[in-house]
């Protein structure tokens, strides 16, 4: 089996600036390439599960998501980075794109696309990890043995709390991707010690 790292996009690989869908717009975080190769290194699958409803509320298309993923990967190829594969959830309950407008489970904290991941990709959740800057990015963790990390700034300080102080088990605080990678890494070799 494989272990793996799920990702969130937005807010923890590249700068949240609102529904961004062009190229020209995405700039990496700080940090996340380094921590991305750190993970790749130590043979984790990298794995992207992202809620973009950018798509349901009109803003852009599938054809954009995709077209920015592309450009994404293509970008994090040149230092040798290879995403295993990336999932996507275009949904929004009362959407104003009909067509999109649905409850569905695929929409994190929503698990669905975790557990296709984890089907498709045979990983062994007890050996992997999820990093997110929200803590619906990290749901899996709390139906799993899959740790997590919640990252940098978020929306309510208050996540933040609740994973410091224990309130939110098997996740923990870091400011950064590259910070959450490095003591992936010492677990990892800890483990194979």
């Amino acid at each position: 089996m494989n272990k793996a790292i799920f990702l969130d996009r937005d807010g923890t690989i590249n700068i949240d600036n609102n529904y961004i869908y062009k190229p020209e717009d995405f700039i990496f975080i700080d940090g996340a390439v380094e921590g991305l190769k750190k993970l790749q290194d130590r043979e984790f699958l990298l794995v992207i599960i992202t809620n973009q409803s950018g798509i349901a509320r009109g803003y852009y298309s599938e054809n954009d998501y995709k077209i920015l993923n592309t450009y994404m990967n293509e970008r994090l190829c040149e230092y040798g980075i290879y995403i295993t594969k990336d999932y996507y959830c275009p949904h929004l309950p009362n959407a104003i794109v009909s067509k999109y407008s649905r409850m569905c489970s695929c929409r994190k904290p929503g698990t669905e696309l975790f557990e296709r991941a984890v089907n498709e990709l045979d990983i062994d959740l007890s050996k992997s990890f999820c990093i997110g800057d929200r803590l619906r990015d990290l749901a899996i963790c709390q139906k799993s043995e899959c740790k997590g990390y919640l990252i940098g700034k978020t929306e309510n300080d208050e996540n933040i709390s609740k994973v410091k102080d224990g309130s939110v088990s098997n996740i923990k605080y870091y400011s950064s991707l590259l910070d959450a990678a490095r003591d992936i890494e010492i677990l990892d070799i800890i483990c194979k010690a």
